[in-house]
């Protein structure tokens, strides 16, 4: 039951800002902290119709980390967010050399569902392009 005396921060653009910050750093433990402990994360990619889902905090901090680990130099630039009730969305430009030597410059966005001023949902979707040589 929600606590009407100490009602929980609502999510804002600012923190879908601070959250694309944390990406930025590369901080998969920053970033959990605003998620949900059940959160949910759909990657861009994957074989199901919503990608590959990742659940729960452990799921979903491990697929972040899988993220800056293929990516070194992995940036989500150009950011614009916006918040309306209990949803939000961010737009970017990803940027990236993988490990393997290939380089990824596409646009993308994350639609996201809060609850208790956290993210509980986060859906990823980005443009594919073709590999370019890093």
């Amino acid at each position: 039951m929600p606590d009407t005396l100490n009602p929980a921060p609502a999510v804002t653009a600012d923190t879908l800002a601070a959250f694309s910050d944390a990406f930025n750093r590369h901080d998969a433990h920053a970033l959990m902290e605003f998620m949900t402990d059940d959160c949910v994360f759909d990657a861009a990619g994957g074989n199901e119709v919503y990608g590959t889902r990742y659940v729960g905090k452990d799921a979903v901090r491990a697929a972040f980390e899988a993220v800056f680990k293929a990516f070194p130099d992995a940036r989500w630039g150009h950011g614009r967010h916006f918040v309306t009730g209990d949803r939000g969305v961010s737009e970017w430009v990803f940027s990236g050399t993988h490990t393997q030597g290939f380089r990824i410059e596409a646009e993308g966005c994350d639609l996201f569902e809060f609850r208790d001023g956290l993210i509980a949902v986060k859906r990823a979707f980005r443009k594919d392009r073709p590999q370019q040589p890093a």
